[in-house]
């Protein structure tokens, strides 16, 4: 079987950024199980409750839901089990001094496969406020109806 080329995205936590102000992102690779694997393969796997926690100078992705394989048999895994991240010491120090900060936390932006090989991709982020998510609504909303005058501008209905 030819090696996978490219990136293949398994789940993305689309709630992280509306809940989070995003300020760094790492990518880490995922100590996993076969039939983890194999279940990732078919798409069952949510990162809605997923966060990362760092304990004893290694970090954990903590609360995500990778799906049982149907066809694995005693040797199936728990589905929400803690598992290991792989990222370099410098990163992971790095995110030590980050996270001792107040009210920066690790969340998971996305889960895919890079060549082959199951990455998260991690980030440091600070949770937003309720005026801030509403902020940047109006935005998204300002944006939209500005690119739909454009649009109408562009074809030559100025309406």
């Amino acid at each position: 079987m030819a090696k996978e080329q490219g990136r293949k995205v398994i789940a993305s936590n689309r709630r992280a950024r509306h809940d989070y102000a995003v300020i760094d992102t790492y990518e880490a690779g995922v100590v996993l199980v076969g039939t983890e694997v194999k279940s990732l393969r078919d798409g069952k796997a949510s990162l809605a409750d997923a966060f990362a926690t760092v304990d004893d100078g290694e970090v954990f992705l903590r609360g995500l839901h990778i799906a049982e394989y149907g066809w694995g048999s005693w040797t199936n895994h728990e589905p929400r089990r803690t598992r290991k991240l792989l990222l370099h010491r410098g990163e992971i120090e790095k995110l030590i001094g980050k996270t001792k900060e107040s009210g920066l936390s690790l969340v998971p932006l996305s889960m895919y496969f890079s060549d082959g090989k199951v990455k998260v991709e991690l980030a440091l982020a600070r949770g937003k406020k309720a005026y801030d998510k509403r902020q940047t609504i109006a935005k998204r909303d300002a944006d939209r109806d500005i690119s739909r005058a454009m649009g109408r501008a562009l074809k030559g209905r100025y309406n």
